[in-house]
């Protein structure tokens, strides 16, 4: 049986590692991916999707049809075992960027959406 760990690391009230429900241990899963530039992980250097690098860069369709390009793949490689992406959706708005996530867990029929947010006022 695996244990699904929370991320960052965290104790719980009995001083024991805190156990993440499986929607909560997808989304950190899925965060991190998004949130980590590949070369950051240095035993693993193309592990992530760029999309930090994205609020820096001017936005536009294009921009925004190759970061939707781009996440999918990496959520597709790092955790297609542990969940089957349906869409990436990724748009520009003058200077917002939008990047919609919906997935399956594997283990459920649930769909899960997950959406984030760059640039502008946020």
């Amino acid at each position: 049986m695996s244990m699904n760990l929370y991320f960052p690391y965290r104790f719980d009230g009995r001083g024991r590692t805190q156990e993440a429900r499986l929607a909560d241990y997808l989304n950190q899963l899925i965060e991190q991916v998004l949130f980590t530039s590949p070369g950051e992980r240095v035993n693993i250097p193309d592990f992530g999707s760029g999309l930090l690098q994205i609020p820096f860069n001017p936005t536009s369709i294009e921009m925004a049809a190759a970061t939707q390009f781009t996440v999918q793949a990496a959520l597709q490689k790092w955790l297609g075992s542990l969940v089957k992406v349906q869409s990436v959706v990724a748009t520009s708005q003058e200077s917002v960027l939008t990047v919609t996530v919906t997935y399956t867990p594997m283990s459920t029929d649930v769909t899960q959406v997950q959406t984030f947010v760059y640039g502008g006022n946020s």
